[in-house]
């Protein structure tokens, strides 16, 4: 029985995941690319707590009260909106810090465009830095004399 309760709600998510406006736009902002747009994502949180507003007054008229169910949703929708914005600044300098840490340790090597000797430039430069931590003169089959070149 709790497994078919686990499989069901996996899939209800997968679905509202894949299918749902906000999870797009959302999944859309959680890229590298989509990061410089959390802040101004959350501009679109507006809307939604207009909507949500302009239901309690329906409700608050008279009208039927499943319009509860779309208050929440709104105010739900809402808050995703407003909390994705901080969340994407500190996801973007994390990513900027990476980038700029990645550039700088490439930045010594030899400008190719081949993805070979970018490989073998990378294996050269973690060599250097092992050989130094180590005695001088011999690594695991390879001679210090031997690397020099």
């Amino acid at each position: 029985m709790i497994r078919l309760l686990w499989a069901l709600s996996a899939h209800a998510r997968y679905y509202l995941r894949r299918y749902m406006p906000t999870n797009i736009a959302l999944d859309a902002i959680r890229t590298r690319r989509g990061l410089k747009w959390g802040i101004p994502g959350m501009l679109l949180a507006i809307p939604y707590f207009l909507a949500a507003n302009y239901c309690i007054t329906l409700i608050e008229e008279g009208r039927p009260g499943w319009l509860n169910l779309l208050v929440l949703l709104f105010c739900w929708n809402a808050l995703k909106f407003l909390i994705m914005g901080p969340v994407s600044v500190v996801l973007l300098v994390r990513a900027r810090v990476q980038e700029a840490v990645a550039r700088h340790r490439t930045s010594g090597l030899p400008k190719t465009t081949s993805p070979t000797s970018v490989a073998v430039s990378r294996v050269l430069v973690a060599r250097d830095q092992c050989v130094s931590f180590l005695d001088p003169g011999v690594l695991p089959g390879i001679m210090v004399s031997d690397m020099d070149h």
